[in-house]
């Protein structure tokens, strides 16, 4: 196998922008164990300010608006995190894909396939797992390239008589 450089440290680092440091920020604030008993603070302190209140419609709309509002907002910093985490593994994926020699190439950016050849390499995958668990040795590798050289095989013996 080919050595290869490691770039991390020839690698220009981009400058974030603003709405990337803070949603970093915002994420990492929110998932803490601080941040979820500061919440349960605000529904207890809520709670226990129903009577002085008369549980009155307002005081359910502040709840409800501070939750609503809460909620919105952390669905699009959720989705950005989870969109560049998702891109990060791909792309991890990918480059151990294209560095390892036994397998497909034709795996890296499978992302951007249709959902139907996705369904379509699920089944082929599902037959290769149960390929390799009819073989003796779990050290055996079943790949598309190899399953499809197996095929072609078959294909010219079969048309060969």
């Amino acid at each position: 196998m080919a050595k290869r450089s490691n770039n991390s440290h020839n690698t220009k680092k981009h400058k974030k922008g603003l709405f990337e440091k803070f949603s970093q920020w915002a994420v990492r604030a929110t998932g803490s164990s601080a941040a979820f008993s500061i919440a349960v603070g605000i529904v207890v302190v809520w709670a226990i300010t129903g009577p002085v209140f008369k549980f009155s419609e307002n005081w359910q709309l502040v709840i409800n608006t501070g939750t609503t509002i809460i909620t919105f907002l952390m669905v699009f910093l959720i989705q950005k995190t989870q969109n560049k985490d998702s891109k990060a593994i791909h792309l991890k994926l990918n480059e151990l894909i294209a560095a390892s020699e036994g397998c497909s190439n034709r795996m890296v950016d499978i992302e951007d396939i249709t959902e139907a050849e996705l369904d379509q390499l699920h089944k082929f995958y599902a037959k290769l797992s149960d390929l390799a668990k009819k073989d003796s040795d779990i050290h055996t590798s079943h790949s598309i390239d190899a399953a499809e050289r197996s095929s072609q095989n078959k294909f010219k013996l079969k048309h060969r008589h």
